[in-house]
């Protein structure tokens, strides 16, 4: 069971970019016929517009809709404007949208809310949904106080380091087993130059609670810090939490990216994509992008677990998956689309269709059994699964925890609290202030967090 706030969280969740996740790589969207309500034969879908959850709309009318007869109107957005528009369509039981994109941080606090439709009772009908595949972890991380059920993943995903084993060959360069932060930072220093224009090392820069806030969160997990302690007491000007910073930023800045503080996911893929950076730490589910079939890179890559200081592992877990709102009109019907969504059927049919590389994956054991899957993703598969496994949501650190959570702290607050610390920090890898100013205007801003949690 998960570790949980003393408190009982707003009931209205401020909301920002993903946890994390991928930045949005597609400059559109396509609006559906979502705002009209559902009902009769149809779901509303409302969902983020990254290029798994695209695929997902190009296939559900051939196949789902042939199948069941259901028709689904989808609403796809980028990320910020899709839990903007979640959080009011949820937060006041609307019922214009059946399903929703929500991740394992917002799942947890919508269900607390009574925001969303237990999952246990159509899990338990639904034999074929085989619900023991999902992996243990994505089935605790999407579980509320009660102990039920409220969402199902579409993917999964850890972070771990990708580097470019040719370019290291050249050099003369070994990447450890498990390597350390340290020896992370030694290997940037020597892969720096090794092709021309190519920089040791991308790290996201790029402010927002979901973008620079989620590595650097690991890393100061790793390094012995912690947002707050179990008492609820502020830490981020504490010297482990200054340390971590301090070499993050100074990492990014001598080895890293070129406008390292505009660098998200989007910007780190591509540095890669494009051979202009030798390693990168991020997402575990980039290597499916870096290794589909019409990727320059395809084949050059390496794949490390995420390095750790004073922790065996410090990889974050994260879902983008499923919540059906409590009060939708057609929950039967919304629930077959998120049985097939979810299902070993639908990753059969993206394996067959767009290539095994691309399946959503990181939530079901059987993929990893899948001999197709296995061949297609085999420099990445083992170590994903890996690290999904052996993430600790309740137990990230060197000490205890009083919320849930690796990358972020699982409070509705977090939010703007991690958005705002990012700002800061992000000013630092830009050169605009120091490290030590932008934590101590941080511990202000977490300060007032812990005032309304202490002594709860």
């Amino acid at each position: 069971m998960r570790t949980q706030s003393r408190r009982r969280p707003r009931a209205m969740l401020a909301t920002a970019a993903a946890g994390t996740l991928l930045a949005p790589l597609l400059s559109g969207c396509w609006v559906g016929a979502g705002g009209s309500g559902s009902g009769g034969n149809s779901i509303n879908v409302l969902m983020v517009n990254n290029p798994q959850m695209v695929e997902l709309q190009k296939l559900t009318a051939a196949h789902f809709t042939k199948e069941t007869g259901i028709r689904v109107n989808f609403t796809v957005l980028p990320e910020n404007d899709v839990r903007d528009k979640i959080s009011q369509d949820f937060a006041n039981q609307a019922g214009q949208y059946d399903v929703a994109t929500l991740s394992n941080y917002e799942i947890p606090i919508y269900a607390r809310n009574g925001w969303l439709h237990e999952m246990d009772s159509y899990v338990s009908a639904d034999r074929a949904y085989d619900e023991q595949d999902v992996l243990k972890p994505m089935r605790q991380s999407l579980t509320g106080d009660d102990g039920k059920l409220y969402g199902q993943p579409f993917y999964g995903e850890s972070s771990f380091l990708m580097y470019r084993k040719d370019v290291f060959a050249e050099k003369g360069l070994t990447m450890p087993a498990h390597p350390t932060w340290q020896q992370v930072a030694d290997l940037a220093a020597k892969a720096d130059g090794a092709k021309p224009g190519m920089q040791g090392i991308c790290l996201r820069g790029l402010p927002g609670w979901g973008e620079l806030m989620a590595p650097l969160t690991t890393v100061v997990n790793t390094f012995g810090g912690t947002w707050f302690d179990k008492g609820w007491k502020a830490h981020l000007n504490s010297p482990e939490f200054e340390k971590a910073t301090k070499f993050y930023v100074d990492l990014v800045r001598e080895h890293g990216e070129s406008g390292a503080a505009q660098s998200g996911f989007a910007e780190c893929l591509n540095n890669m994509t494009q051979g202009k950076v030798a390693m990168w730490y991020d997402a575990t589910s980039a290597a499916g992008l870096l290794e589909a079939p019409d990727s320059p890179v395809k084949g050059t890559l390496g794949y490390a677990p995420a390095p750790v200081e004073k922790t065996q592992n410090s990889g974050w877990l994260y879902t983008w998956a499923w919540g059906l709102q409590k009060a939708s009109r057609n929950p039967d019907k919304a629930w077959k689309f998120v049985s097939w969504a979810s299902s070993k059927e639908y990753e059969q049919l993206v394996g067959d269709t767009s290539g095994w590389a691309n399946v959503p994956a990181g939530k079901r054991a059987s993929t990893y059994e899948n001999a197709a899957y296995r061949k297609e993703a085999a420099s990445f598969q083992d170590m994903t699964r890996e690290a999904i496994e052996g993430a600790r949501p309740t137990d990230p650190g060197v000490q205890p925890r009083p919320a849930p959570g690796i990358q972020f702290v699982g409070i509705p607050e977090f939010t703007d609290l991690g958005t705002k610390v990012s700002q800061e920090i992000s000013a630092a890898v830009a050169g605009r202030q120091s490290v030590e100013s932008a934590l101590d205007k941080s511990q202000k801003l977490a300060e007032q967090i812990s005032k309304e949690y202490e002594g709860r």
